[in-house]
């Protein structure tokens, strides 16, 4: 396990950083990710870490853009959870429980991330069920 993930993992409050996932529900540690990846440039700075899902975190990669499908801007920033706020980027929709991204950067990281997918949507459904998301 990483020698940060408490400091990470109390600062992220349980909570992927991206999709917003809780980790209590997993039976399994969160990883502790690159924000802007090592084979970027990243460093082992605590401001560029965050606490990551298996999923979001495979499916960001070494990536730091991804394409917003509404403008179709292939190279929008990628949300960054030490210098943005999540409710700025992303909103619930509770009925389909998709995570919505708001603005270019909140829609490439959902298309990136593939937040969405029915296996994620139907975990989200449970969560919100059960009051533990978002």
């Amino acid at each position: 396990m990483n020698p940060r993930y408490s400091l990470v993992a109390g600062r992220a409050a349980g909570r992927c950083e991206y999709c917003h996932a809780p980790e209590a529900v997993f039976n399994f540690a969160f990883q502790v990710e690159h924000i802007l990846p090592q084979s970027r440039g990243g460093g082992d700075q605590d401001d560029n870490l965050a606490l990551a899902c298996s999923a979001c975190n495979l499916y960001k990669g070494d990536a730091t853009t991804g394409r917003d499908e509404e403008d179709q801007q292939t190279d929008a920033p990628l949300f960054h959870p030490r210098e943005q706020r999540w409710d700025e980027h992303f909103r619930v929709d509770r009925e389909t429980a998709e995570v919505v991204g708001l603005t270019a950067t909140g829609r490439a990281t959902v298309s990136r991330l593939q937040m969405n997918t029915p296996r994620q949507r139907a975990a989200r459904t449970r969560w919100i069920q059960l009051g533990l998301f978002p």
